[in-house]
């Protein structure tokens, strides 16, 4: 039997005996469990970990159905939608300094979502450009760098 994502928090979150409801939402083609409980704290964890851990969980059943599927982001109570804000204003203060300075600067090391939400925010920034290593590192740092355009290329 075939079980959705949010089949399968459900029920990894019932044995664990936890009250809650779970809803679901589609952003930008990824699937998002946010669930709500008078326990967030435990579900979120200490530096977020339980959460990762649950997210991880759900998305390696679900491909064990089907290897095909879209990842699915477990949130609880908003919490990674605030923090992934935050995140952003932190990476754009970063950014000023960089367009202000023209010098490199690195983040603090992060995780695939982090970096993966970083490199999205600057994507179409026609001032600011991202980096990361390519090695098989869980945590690396992104070095947000000034971009080159034709015109700087021509002044130089």
């Amino acid at each position: 039997m075939i079980q959705t994502p949010k089949e399968i928090l459900d029920t990894i979150l019932g044995y664990l005996g936890f009250a809650f409801e779970i809803k679901e939402f589609e952003r930008d083609g990824a699937g998002i469990l946010q669930i709500y409980t008078s326990d967030a704290e435990l579900l979120i964890g200490r530096h977020e970990q339980t959460l990762e851990d649950l997210q991880y969980l759900v998305n390696r059943l679900y491909q064990t159905q089907n290897t095909n599927v879209p990842r699915i982001i477990v949130d609880v109570e908003h919490h990674r939608d605030m923090r992934d804000d935050a995140l952003i204003q932190k990476v754009q203060h970063l950014a000023d300094a960089v367009r202000n300075s023209a010098r490199p600067i690195q983040t603090e090391p992060m995780n695939s979502y982090d970096r993966r939400l970083v490199h999205n925010a600057f994507k179409d920034d026609p001032l600011i450009m991202t980096w990361s290593p390519k090695d098989d590192a869980r945590l690396k740092r992104i070095t947000l760098k000034p971009r080159r355009t034709p015109s700087s290329e021509s002044a130089e």
